[in-house]
């Protein structure tokens, strides 16, 4: 493990490292080391009476950034080439996925020692290098990045995009080889990632904070997909059924003999994860109408079946505030049902009706949650929408001046 000092912004940290290595920037310990980092634009920064969550899209060209309030637009940013978005986990922060790596948006918008700032959103010179860069996860205090074109995994303290002078200091691992894949640092320190290769993926292995490996499960055809439930039980996605990590490694096998799950949405208080779920391996399209709940404490897996005519894809699954499982719908509605057992709790139309892309990457409704509003976006309007999940209300609609695709909440 070494360390070196703060690099200046607008420089590239590469994911390319043998083994596990410590590279990049320490943390400072001078006073000011819980400030967040200046930027040009900080200096203009105002004193808000709360902290302003902000939405990150991205459209054929670019990025816009709302106020998540008034989905006023407060920001656009031209950047070229297919772009995906996730929030960094430090309220302030978009990692936006790009030719040359995980690219460092400013939201503009932070918290510090209870006072709350917002200024004009930036996207900066700093980049993760990584080839074909692929999954963000945030966990705890650590946020792991995944390259696919290589296998390099990198992760960080999370707070630190905050304080370092550019980018942060970072662990970095290699995996037996390239594959499209996902890590999930622990509390420990210790690295969940996937394996398999660029013919096919087979499960998932454990390195202790010394990167030597303790375990591992080749138990889940197509890994694809994870979450973490409290006491840092991990769900990973198979296509027959989910594989759980607890210090063990537990298989839940499908009721169905292809019964796939490739994305995961979990909560930090409830022990149910919700994912998506894909019983016909011969099915065309990206539509789906089932769903997974996997109870973690008592290891289950349920599948329940949408209403009549309503399906969604994996943009289109989220959680609410009391961890309810909530999809917006091709019907164009939001429908939020009880984690346990899979009732449906209210439905709330807000969109028109929609189809299924062509192709994954192609703009579609989406949906995201934070602290009980519902965004999501309408991209044969160009429109994207505020929603009271409890009432339905939707509290604010904006039209855009482009065509908006992925999504993610920056919460300040």
């Amino acid at each position: 493990m070494t360390t070196t000092h703060p690099r200046p912004r607008a420089r590239l940290l590469g994911l390319g490292a043998a083994g596990l290595l410590l590279v990049g920037c320490s943390s400072s310990t001078d006073a000011d080391a819980s400030a967040p980092s200046t930027t040009a634009t900080d200096t203009a920064a105002e004193t808000v009476p709360a902290p302003q969550p902000r939405l990150t899209l991205t459209y054929d060209g670019g990025l816009l950034v709302l106020d998540a309030e008034t989905l006023d637009v407060v920001g656009d940013h031209a950047l070229d080439g297919f772009l995906r978005v996730n929030a960094a986990g430090d309220g302030r922060h978009a990692l936006v996925t790009t030719e040359e790596g995980f690219q460092v948006l400013d939201a503009g918008v932070w918290t510090q020692d209870g006072t709350s700032y917002a200024t004009d959103p930036a996207l900066t010179d700093d980049v993760f290098a990584a080839d074909t860069a692929g999954h963000v996860v945030v966990h705890g205090d650590r946020t792991v990045l995944f390259a696919d074109g290589t296998g390099d995994i990198s992760s960080f303290r999370t707070e630190e995009l905050l304080t370092a002078d550019g980018l942060p200091e970072t662990r970095s691992w290699t995996s037996e080889a390239a594959h499209h894949g996902v890590a999930i640092e622990l509390a420990d320190g210790s690295l969940l990632s996937t394996l398999g290769d660029e013919e096919s993926r087979t499960g998932v292995r454990v390195l202790d904070p010394s990167g030597e490996e303790v375990a591992r499960s080749e138990d889940c055809p197509n890994v694809h997909g994870e979450g973490t439930v409290p006491g840092e039980v991990a769900v990973f996605g198979c296509t027959d059924g989910v594989l759980l990590y607890d210090g063990a490694f537990t298989k839940l096998t499908a009721p169905d003999a292809y019964g796939r799950t490739g994305n995961v949405f979990t909560t930090e208080d409830s022990p149910v994860a919700l994912g998506d779920y894909n019983a016909d391996p011969d099915a065309e399209g990206y539509l789906l109408s089932q769903l997974a709940l996997i109870d973690t404490a008592t290891a289950t897996l349920r599948v329940v079946p949408l209403p009549a005519g309503v399906q969604y894809t994996f943009r289109d699954l989220a959680r609410g505030p009391a961890g309810e499982a909530v999809v917006l719908g091709t019907d164009g509605s939001l429908h939020v049902l009880d984690e346990q057992t899979g009732e449906l709790l209210a439905s709330h139309p807000v969109i028109a009706p929609w189809e299924g892309p062509a192709e994954w990457q192609d703009p579609h409704p989406a949906v995201k949650v934070h602290d009980g509003t519902a965004y999501v976006t309408e991209p044969a309007t160009d429109a994207v929408h505020a929603v009271d999940l409890a009432t339905g209300e939707v509290l604010a609609t904006a039209e855009l001046p482009a065509t908006p695709n992925e999504i993610a909440v920056v919460t300040g």
